[in-house]
């Protein structure tokens, strides 16, 4: 048929596996997007610990003009650049958003194929979100006790 109606959710998680705030667009849209970051970014400040597909220059001067740091990883052909090992180690906690979108596919079945209007479509997602709410196996992800002797460094 030749025709994609496919949809993207992209959203922001809090350590405790909370959705703190979503966008819901089509499936061709950009994550580096200024629209979607516009909608994520509304109330937030601080660090924002993304994955790779969120690199950009544009993107990452504008964000940080209003006061939020995106930290994510190097592609294999960037030049390696210092980062805090504090920001090391919370990259290695994307876990807890892989967990997140496990428990909203599979047990609040997100993923519905069958959808014959758009009303049907945004219902089935609201409900999903609304019962990954009442989940009360959400991710965590797990506290990092740091100790700095003279000559190494303990990460618990």
């Amino acid at each position: 048929m030749g025709w994609c109606h496919g949809s993207k959710m992209h959203y922001l998680c809090n350590d405790r596996g909370g959705v703190l705030t979503f966008c819901l667009t089509g499936a061709n849209v950009d994550d580096r997007d200024r629209r979607v970051w516009s909608v994520l970014s509304k109330d937030l400040f601080g660090k924002v610990f993304a994955d790779r597909g969120y690199i950009s220059k544009g993107l990452f001067e504008d964000m940080f003009d209003r006061g939020i740091h995106i930290v994510h990883g190097l592609k294999a052909n960037m030049k390696n650049k210092l980062m805090p090992m504090w920001d090391k180690i919370m990259l290695r906690k994307r876990y807890v958003i892989e967990c997140i979108n496990h428990l909203l596919k599979d047990k609040a079945n997100l993923v519905h194929s069958r959808h014959r209007s758009l009303h049907n479509f945004i219902i089935n997602f609201c409900s999903a979100l609304m019962a990954y709410s009442f989940f009360d196996n959400k991710p965590q992800a797990l506290l990092v006790k740091i100790e700095k002797d003279d000559r190494q460094l303990t990460i618990f």
